[in-house]
């Protein structure tokens, strides 16, 4: 069978398929798996039965139980597939089932995987719940079109992404479960997502005295304190705007303070106040140098404050996305595809976001990200109201994830071993 045969193939079969393609996105977007507050195991058990029914082998990995909470979480098993097509390299396809909470402002239920215009909207239904029905049907696709190919394909469906993908791929290659040569991970554009942010989430503790604030002289300020702490961080944040990143897509790093918590009643000094902060780490950067500044701005703001003592945990530290030597090959493929699917070049780019692909980078996976999604980020109302993916995107993304795959694996091409 030529490339374009196959190509021509492929693309029949997505055709075919799509009606269940769909259904099976519908499903997994009715039930929810929100994280926090992390209960997942029944979404996998679901999502595996469908999978099932769809004549894959689906390998069920429950997370220790000591892990999961370690996590955050309540419960999490991560779903492996292999197709092994003949000997050659091993590409992984890596998608999380786990979404944000939907929050207020919805026109749609936010389980109800309402098609609307085309749309089909709901809690997942683009990041990245879409990606584990591309990627599944751009597996059965191409097995279904008996190509012989040179390589296996794995699905690796996971469940940990919202609180940083320890227990899902991190997991995953820890364990030695899986170990492959390239990897491609959930997207949410037509863009190919070769670099991204790393990120830091810090728990920043502020502890003073309480007193009746009939005599606050009494005791020690601790929301004062934190006040002086949130200072310097924000005057910290308006350097970073000076750090430019060479990366397309990515400006300069960021600082959010995203929640705080404290106090004990309106008549009492505070004695505690508890502060959570994300700093994004742009891929110039290396982010043990930025925990390590950061946490100097954090305790130096502090410090000659009489009664407080300030404690610092890391939620989360994550390495920012950089290319590998072999990514590049995932690249072409994809655009050799979407020229195919989308009649048009499709371009590399960084975001300022972060996801799991570093996890496959930091193994040393050459990775990339790509799957459905509109032609900008936003237009899918990624963990906002609203969010939904278009069902022409979904079918041309898993339209190009097959000839993709395809080109990748077809006998006689220079292996992607050979790096």
């Amino acid at each position: 069978m030529t490339h374009s045969a196959l190509a021509a193939t492929l693309m029949a079969r997505v055709d075919s398929q799509f009606d269940l393609e769909v259904a099976f996105l519908s499903a997994l977007v009715q039930k929810p798996s929100d994280n926090p507050p992390g209960d997942c195991a029944d979404h996998a058990e679901m999502a595996a039965k469908w999978l099932e029914q769809m004549g894959f082998k689906v390998e069920r990995h429950a997370v220790p139980a000591n892990d999961v909470h370690r996590a955050g979480m309540i419960s999490a098993t991560n779903l492996v597939i292999r197709h092994r097509f003949g000997a050659g390299p091993v590409i992984a396809l890596n998608a999380h089932g786990d979404v944000v909470p939907p929050g207020d402002g919805w026109t749609a239920e936010p389980y109800g995987a309402e098609i609307r215009d085309g749309f089909m909207y709901g809690r997942g239904a683009a990041v990245s719940k879409s990606d584990f029905a591309t990627y599944a049907f751009a597996l059965k696709a191409l097995i279904d079109s008996g190509a012989a190919l040179a390589g296996t394909i794995e699905l690796h469906l996971t469940y940990d992404e919202e609180t940083g993908g320890l227990i899902g791929p991190g997991w995953l290659l820890k364990q030695g479960i899986v170990k492959p040569d390239y990897a491609i991970c959930a997207g949410f554009s037509y863009a190919i997502t070769t670099a991204h942010n790393g990120a830091i989430h810090l728990e920043v503790t502020v502890r003073g005295k309480s007193a009746h604030a009939a005599r606050p002289d009494t005791g020690h300020d601790a929301l004062e304190a934190a006040t002086a702490v949130l200072n310097a961080l924000y005057a910290h944040r308006a350097q970073l705007r000076d750090i430019r990143s060479n990366t397309p897509g990515i400006e300069h790093p960021t600082l959010v303070v995203g929640l705080i918590k404290g106090g004990i009643n309106t008549n009492v000094v505070p004695d505690k106040v508890t502060l959570r902060l994300d700093r994004r780490v742009v891929p110039e950067e290396n982010t043990q140098d930025v925990l390590r500044e950061l946490k100097s701005v954090i305790l130096a703001s502090a410090k000659d404050l009489p009664g407080i003592d300030v404690d610092i945990e890391e939620v989360l530290v994550t390495s920012p996305l950089r290319s590998l030597v072999g990514a590049e090959r995932l690249s072409q493929a994809l655009q050799r595809a979407a020229r195919v699917t989308l009649q048009r070049d499709i371009p590399t780019e960084g975001v300022p976001l972060y996801t799991d692909a570093r996890l496959y980078c930091e193994a040393g996976v050459p990775t990339v990200i790509y799957g459905a999604g509109p032609r900008t980020l936003l237009d899918a109302n990624g963990h906002r109201a609203d969010e939904r993916v278009a069902l022409d995107d979904l079918k041309i993304a898993t339209k190009t994830i097959a000839i993709a795959l395809g080109d990748l694996l077809y006998p006689g091409q220079e292996s992607l071993s050979s790096n």
